[in-house]
């Protein structure tokens, strides 16, 4: 799509923070563009973009252990009722999140006490507590847990870009579904490249996860994981036993630290349990490599080791299939996203580490405010 006059802003990134920035900025009364592809339809013979928002399940929570996290989680937490009412879309569950790990962990002690000192709805079990509370646990010998029951569940990030995607459309955002291929600045405005032609911009913020250096043609300070995880087919009378199951952080050294959702309800009409946490990082250092890791399918080695974690940790886990899902994951060296200009016209909001699906709305604001000329303090480079 070629556009005849220059829009005033555009949104590179049809993910979670860019859907999220592109509604805010056209509620807020801005001429909006939102430009990227659809999800593919076959990973294997895709040859463009992809993104880690192909899928039913990540953890929400207001908890974390740093501040500006817990400030992005509450924020965002606070509009899913607000967006899934702009778009007719349902995404969030609030089935609560157990925090669990050794009861000698610092790490889990400190749950309890940043929750306490933050005023997050927090309960806390022993290891007898944790067997009656949570009966499907094969072990808590040993164990502390923290639940967190309000505000607190999984989301689908496949349905918020959907919401937030109807959302910005029936504020006026106009949707150009192509991959930006590069941005070029001028002192007039900013042309973007795409499959068919270009899009012409006063002003472009970049929010496109793990593409945004690449396609920036420049290193901000970030490097792209490859992440890997495992997705278990479950019989009518496993998602039966396992009904009040929450998500689950486990809190333990590297490799031994998964994250695991419950049973939800995927679009092939099957229920999955899906599970993810790999032990060792791999750095994907180039579009090339990320296409290729996609294409890839993920690593059989690490979901061989998520298997036995959810054997190690369910009680009678029974499965009918297996399924090995390629992800990716962006992270710097402070512990916070980029977001702010880059430029005069060009502005970025991206490197989340891991952390973003639940907390995008509000990455997605600031993004907006950051393209504004609003930089919140805490976020500038």
């Amino acid at each position: 799509m070629s556009a005849n006059k220059a829009i005033k802003l555009a949104v590179i990134g049809r993910g979670l923070i860019g859907s999220a920035a592109a509604r805010h900025l056209c509620k807020m009364g801005h001429d909006v563009a939102l430009i990227g592809p659809n999800e593919p339809a076959d990973f294997s013979s895709h040859g463009g973009v992809f993104g880690s928002h192909y899928d039913e399940g990540r953890i929400t929570r207001s908890f974390d252990p740093g501040a500006f996290w817990r400030q992005v989680n509450r924020a965002a937490i606070s509009r899913y009722g607000e967006i899934s009412a702009e778009s007719g879309v349902e995404f969030y569950r609030e089935v609560g999140v157990l925090h669990v790990g050794s009861g000698e962990s610092s790490d889990v002690a400190s749950v309890g006490k940043i929750c306490a000192e933050a005023g997050i709805l927090c309960e806390a079990y022993d290891d007898t507590g944790l067997a009656e509370r949570f009966p499907f646990l094969r072990s808590t010998a040993g164990m502390q847990g923290y639940f967190e029951p309000r505000n607190a569940g999984y989301i689908s990030p496949r349905r918020l870009v959907r919401a937030q995607t109807i959302a910005a459309e029936r504020a006026g955002v106009r949707t150009i579904d192509e991959p930006a291929l590069g941005i070029s600045e001028s002192g007039s405005g900013v042309t973007i490249r795409t499959t068919t032609g270009s899009v012409e911009a006063e002003r472009v913020l970049v929010a496109a996860g793990g593409h945004t250096q690449s396609l920036l043609g420049q290193s901000l300070g970030f490097t792209v994981y490859g992440r890997t995880a495992a997705l278990f087919r479950l019989g009518a009378a496993e998602v039966q036993r396992l009904a009040g199951m929450p998500s689950m952080r486990c809190i333990g050294p590297k490799g031994q630290n998964p994250y695991i959702l419950p049973p939800i309800a995927y679009p092939d009409g099957q229920t999955w349990l899906k599970l993810g946490g790999d032990p060792v990082d791999m750095p994907l250092e180039s579009e090339a490599d990320i296409k290729d890791w996609f294409k890839s399918g993920g690593s059989i080695d690490v979901a061989d080791g998520l298997q036995k974690q959810i054997l190690d940790r369910i009680r009678d886990f029974k499965f009918e299939e297996r399924r090995v899902v390629p992800c990716m994951t962006t992270f710097g060296d402070t512990g916070l996203p980029r977001i702010g200009p880059l430029s005069e016209r060009v502005a970025v909001a991206f490197g989340c580490y891991g952390k973003s699906a639940k907390c995008s709305d509000e990455l997605g604001r600031l993004g907006g405010m950051a393209l504004l000329g609003e930089v919140k303090a805490e976020l500038a480079p």
